[in-house]
């Protein structure tokens, strides 16, 4: 049959395909057409010869659709079918359900393969999508688009156009999300279990293990692809929110047990039929939301899916998720990696803090442990930074705490480029606003009297430890001692209400103009509070050098710094320079230069009397 077929479809041309389809439409006397036209639709056939008959085809299945019966049968419905089997008009649309389903894999083998082209492919995924439109008695045929989701994930080869342009033309349907994500937490969740089995068989056979790594990546990949590119529903009119492609609804068991409940609702207030709808659609979307990011999440991301979704989780993941708190595991874990994983997961895990009511202990802690230099200079530094000064800014800080973190960006200020300097002086102007108790810290010299400033946790930490506190009242007595240790990971055992921010001090003198008035402007509002309020952070979070040269560039000097000199320099520097300096190289040579010079006035003192002499005796 099928080698008939094939025969039958070398010899037919175009016109004599358009007449097979115009019988086909015509009577059912010509319905064997059917086989031979879904034998066009293939990667192999001209592309005129594929639309044509795609065309004669898309035309005959959908009035007959609603009416085939369905691809699998409940156990109630094959008692049924048992009886029907003697129907001759059974047997017809059954035949046709076979073809139908044919069909269908035929138009995702020609979605996928390389061969076609984009035009060819959206012609194709709009049929498709006409079939899952009215495929399952006229309602959303669920099964057909989980097929082509199925079919996306495990392509070898990146279909990332097919993704786009269904996310570009159908992700904008309610329905079509929702059942975007039933897909794909089946997906996720078969995943790691019957397809990553079956991988390593492969792999057994005598592939690479490499292969399958890389295989399950890909795989992961195409799922993040897909849910990052379904649209949340903030930012959207109610209108287009709520458009459903198919115009019966949610179709399987799930919807009519939410028409039920609405049922049940709409006899109890008639008015508000359209809020409990609305309603209800919206608790349904946030818990298959919910369980298709769980179930992606469970998975072994790759590092940069894993930190593409913690930079936008805040954002596009935790306002519309049922239950925010299911994500405290994940986030603590990420919070814990350190470096800028850490950084990346402190945005989402301070909305779970401050907005839903999480409890972390180590938040600080773990907090104080990423302040190092390089922070400054990485890609998210700008939201970390603005962050950190939102966790600082509680006025239930206790004193320690708020000094140890003071004196460790302090540190930090003379170890990071000018721009985090800047901003460094912009947090500690921050803190010691907020938090008075930690002013000391400002008007202390030296260690004379650091004792007396110790706070009572720094107390309940020296008596812990009797030998740290004896060695560290030794230290206090000598003058110009910093008892601050940067060492320390513990910002309550760090010693920074003892030490002074001296370094914001040198910072008077630092080599970038910038820099150096910041400090002084520090001064001035520390000393007339009143007229002064906090430094918005976020001014200074993004900045680097070359924000800071076209600031400069920007600014009107009044008095321009000119290379002149009234007399000739005779040294490169000055005496004035180098204060208290002495140069004995120079020294030297100058001794030797002097010595020499009056060995040569001897000389040439007693050449000359000789010579006089001489001349007055020859007179």
């Amino acid at each position: 049959m099928a080698s008939m077929l094939s025969t039958k479809k070398r010899k037919q041309s175009l016109k004599e395909l358009k007449t097979l389809g115009q019988q086909l439409l015509s009577s059912r006397a010509h319905v064997n057409n059917l086989p031979l036209l879904i034998t066009f639709v293939s990667p192999t056939s001209p592309p005129q010869h594929l639309l044509e008959s795609l065309l004669s085809l898309q035309s005959f299945f959908i009035p007959v659709l609603p009416q085939l019966p369905p691809a699998s049968s409940s156990k109630k419905n094959r008692v049924d079918d048992e009886s029907k089997k003697e129907n001759p008009e059974f047997i017809y649309k059954t035949w046709l359900r076979s073809k139908f389903d044919e069909l269908v894999k035929s138009l995702i083998h020609v979605l996928f393969s390389p061969q076609s082209e984009d035009t060819l492919r959206e012609v194709v995924l709009d049929t498709l999508m006409e079939f899952v439109k009215l495929g399952n008695n006229g309602r959303f045929h669920s099964a057909i688009y989980h097929k082509l989701l199925q079919t996306i994930v495990h392509s070898a080869e990146s279909v990332d156009s097919v993704t786009d342009l269904l996310a570009s033309k159908y992700f904008k349907y309610i329905d079509v999300r929702y059942f975007t994500y039933i897909s794909l937490e089946k997906l996720a969740t078969t995943l790691d279990v019957k397809d990553i089995s079956d991988d390593k068989a492969m792999s057994a056979n005598g592939n690479d293990e490499s292969n399958l790594t890389a295989s399950i990546e890909l795989r992961i990949h195409k799922i993040h692809h897909i849910i990052s590119n379904i649209p949340s529903q903030e930012g959207n009119n109610e209108k287009s929110e709520h458009e459903m492609w198919s115009g019966s609804g949610f179709s399987s068991k799930e919807s009519s047990e939410v028409l039920k409940t609405e049922d049940k609702k709409l006899k109890s207030d008639k008015n508000n039929n359209k809020v409990l709808s609305t309603d209800t659609i919206v608790r349904k979307m946030k818990l298959k939301f919910t369980k298709a990011w769980i179930a992606f999440l469970r998975l072994p991301l790759p590092i940069d899916i894993y930190k593409e979704v913690l930079v936008i989780m805040h954002q596009a993941v935790i306002p519309f998720l049922s239950n925010p708190l299911m994500l405290c595991d994940f986030l603590t874990r990420s919070y814990d990696i350190g470096g800028v994983v850490s950084v990346m997961a402190l945005s989402s895990l301070f909305i779970l803090m401050t907005q839903h009511g999480l409890e972390y202990p180590n938040f600080y802690e773990k907090l104080y442990a990423l302040l190092v230099p390089s922070i400054f200079m990485a890609k998210h530094r700008a939201k970390f930074l603005q962050l950190l000064d939102s966790c600082l800014k509680s006025p239930l800080l206790p004193a320690y705490l708020a000094a140890a973190f003071a004196k460790k960006l302090s540190r930090l200020s003379l170890l990071v480029p000018p721009s985090g300097a800047l901003v460094i002086i912009a947090l500690i102007h921050n803190l010691l606003r907020r938090h008075p108790s930690i002013n000391c810290l400002v008007h202390r010299d030296d260690g004379y009297g650091a004792k007396e400033y110790g706070s009572k946790a720094e107390e309940i930490v020296d008596t812990a430890d009797e030998s740290e506190e004896t060695v560290t009242n030794k230290s206090s007595r000598k003058p110009g001692i910093d008892h601050f240790n940067n060492e320390e990971t513990n910002p309550v055992k760090s010693n920074a209400m003892r030490s002074s921010l001296w370094e914001i001090d040198t910072l008077r003198h630092h080599y970038c103009p910038p820099v150096s008035r910041f400090v002084l402007s520090l001064e001035n509002d520390l000393t007339v509070r009143a007229k002064t309020t906090e430094i918005n952070v976020k001014d200074f979070s993004s900045g680097s050098y070359a924000t800071i040269f076209g600031e400069e560039i920007r600014r009107r000097v009044k008095q321009v710094p000119l290379a002149f000199y009234k007399t000739t320099p005779t040294s490169l520097f000055s005496e004035a320079d180098f204060a208290g300096w002495t140069f004995e190289y120079e020294e030297i040579k100058e001794n030797n230069t002097e010595n020499d010079g009056k060995r040569t006035l001897n000389t040439s003192e007693e050449n000359g009397d000789i010579y006089t002499k001489r001349q007055r005796v020859e007179c």
